[in-house]
C-alpha cells in the first residue's frame, strides 16, 4: 500500500525583503543570504521544508532578486522550489502570499521567514505542526516560543494560549508569553477579501483570533532572532554551545 498524502505539502519562504536592519550586512547581500554557522538563513529555512517531507517550496524575490535566483539554482538537495517575483513592487508578508497562491495549490501549506532560525528539540518542529493541523478547527496554525527565554529578542511578546491552544493577542502594556517564530500553516481560505497589493499577514492572524480558528504550537528547543549584524554572532555561539552540550 503506498503512504498517505501528507496533509501539508508546499511551503512558502518570504525572502523579498529589504533586511533594513541587517545593514551594512545587506548593502550587497540580501537577507536570506545572510549566512549564519556556516549556511545561508534561506537554506537553513529549505532544509527544515526538507526534512519535514514537504516536496516543493515557493520562494518570493524582491531585493536583490537575481542572487537569490542564482542561489537556488544552486542547490542540489532537495525541496524543489518555485519562484514568485515580486520584483515590481514589494507586497509584503501578506500580499506576498496572495500572489503566490496559484503556486501553492488549494490544500494547507506551511509559511516561514526566510529568518526562522531555531534549535531544534528532540523531534522537528515543522513535522510536529504538521502532524499538529486540523482543518476543521483552524484557519491557521502558528509556531510560538516562549518570549522569555527567546535570544536576541527583547520585545513583550505578541500571543497568549489557552490550554487548547487557540492564540489571541496580548493586551496593551501587557507582556505576553509567547512571540511568533515566524512558522505557520495557513489555508488558501484566509485570503478570501484580501486587499490587493501589499498587506501584512496580522490582517489574517486577526481575522482567524476573531472567528476563534487561530491556534498555535509551542516551539520545542529555542528560538534565535536573528534580526541584526549582532545578532548572528550571538545565534552563532548559541548553535556552538549546543553542538558541545553533550
Amino acid at each position: 500500500m503506498s503512504e498517505p498524502a501528507p496533509a501539508v505539502s508546499r511551503a512558502f519562504v518570504l525572502a523579498a525583503g529589504l533586511g533594513k536592519r541587517m545593514r551594512p550586512v545587506t548593502a550587497t547581500v540580501p537577507k536570506p543570504l545572510v549566512e549564519v554557522a556556516g549556511k545561508a538563513l534561506l537554506d537553513h529555512a529549505l532544509d527544515r521544508v526538507a526534512e519535514a517531507g514537504i516536496g516543493t517550496a515557493v520562494v518570493n524575490v524582491h531585493y536583490l532578486a537575481d542572487l537569490i535566483e542564482g542561489h537556488l539554482a544552486g542547490r542540489t538537495e532537495g525541496p524543489a522550489t518555485l519562484v514568485s517575483d515580486e520584483r515590481g513592487a514589494l507586497l509584503e508578508t501578506g500580499g506576498g502570499i496572495r500572489k503566490a497562491l496559484p503556486l501553492l495549490g488549494a490544500g494547507p501549506f506551511v509559511v516561514l521567514n526566510s529568518d526562522s532560525f531555531w534549535l531544534e528539540g528532540p523531534a522537528s518542529n515543522l513535522r510536529r505542526l504538521i502532524e499538529s493541523w486540523d482543518g476543521d478547527r483552524m484557519d491557521g496554525l502558528l509556531l510560538v516560543a516562549p518570549t522569555a527565554t527567546s535570544l536576541g529578542y527583547e520585545g513583550a511578546g505578541d500571543f497568549v494560549m489557552d490550554p487548547d491552544g487557540r492564540l489571541e493577542r496580548r493586551g496593551e502594556r501587557e507582556v505576553a508569553p509567547f512571540i511568533y517564530a515566524g512558522v505557520a500553516i495557513l489555508t488558501p481560505s484566509l485570503f478570501a477579501d484580501t486587499p490587493t497589493g501589499a498587506f501584512s499577514l496580522n490582517l489574517l492572524f486577526d481575522r482567524a483570533i476573531a472567528a476563534g480558528r487561530l491556534f498555535g504550537m509551542r516551539l520545542d528547543g529555542q528560538w534565535l532572532h536573528v534580526g541584526t549584524p549582532e545578532a548572528i554572532r550571538a545565534a552563532e555561539e548559541r548553535v556552538r554551545a549546543s553542538a558541545r552540550t553533550p
